[in-house]
């Protein structure tokens, strides 16, 4: 494993200044993002933890997995969450030339578009989550954090808000425990904080510990759970 930030710090937000790292404000709101799903179990059971606090947040989903499990997507739209683009294959940016990578984004832009049709052909869910302001596709996060500057002029060229974070659970890591990924959320977060965590397999076992005591911690300190 690789080392990494918990807490992005402040001379790479200053130097990555074309992307959103944390959102500024002096309310007490986290912004929560679950990447690399939808994941059949994993997706519907942080849908309903979030559920039971009110909590809302922002899923950067790939596109090949919506493919496999439309109806978890839906549920995702249903349930008033927002929606990021992840590329289709969760593509390494650095290992990948920048036509093919904003070509593999743009497949992910009409999977998100047909998976919102209803059987009827009709763009109902579409409509309806636009006048929320929930189904937005123009947010990306790079799979890994891994973005050239060249993408990136092209994506914001094109109207996409490139989104990072402020904390980073760590629940991908296999190397720290449960309670480590915990602290590393509650001792980080700020007001207007982005938190990633990932509705994967491999992430599960410190997601299902993780999630219900942050948002029980935070819910009783007066925060609220907001989409990006």
């Amino acid at each position: 494993m690789k080392p990494y930030f918990v807490k992005t710090p402040r001379l790479i937000r200053n130097y990555f200044s074309d992307y959103t790292w944390n959102i500024i404000t002096d309310k007490k709101e986290i912004y929560l993002t679950f990447d690399d799903g939808p994941i059949p179990e994993i997706t519907p059971w942080v849908l309903n933890a979030l559920k039971k606090y009110q909590a809302k947040a922002t899923f950067f989903c790939i596109g090949d997995n919506i493919k496999k499990y439309p109806q978890i997507f839906q549920q995702i739209l249903k349930e008033n969450h927002r929606i990021g683009n992840h590329t289709f294959n969760h593509l390494n940016g650095w290992k990948t030339n920048p036509q093919t990578y904003l070509n593999n984004i743009e497949i992910t832009e009409k999977v998100f578009k047909s998976e919102t049709k209803n059987k009827n052909g009709h763009n109902d869910i579409h409509k309806q989550a636009t006048n929320n302001q929930q189904l937005t596709t123009n947010l990306f996060r790079p799979p890994y954090g891994r973005i050239r500057s060249k993408q990136s002029r092209l994506l914001i060229n094109k109207g996409y808000q490139i989104l990072m974070w402020d904390v980073l659970s760590g629940d991908f890591d296999q190397n720290i425990s449960e309670e480590v990924c915990y602290q590393n959320v509650i001792k980080n977060v700020q007001n207007g904080s982005i938190v990633v965590f990932h509705d994967s397999k491999k992430a599960f076992k410190k997601l299902g510990y993780t999630l219900p005591k942050v948002l029980k911690y935070f819910t009783e300190r007066g925060y609220t759970f907001k989409p990006l």
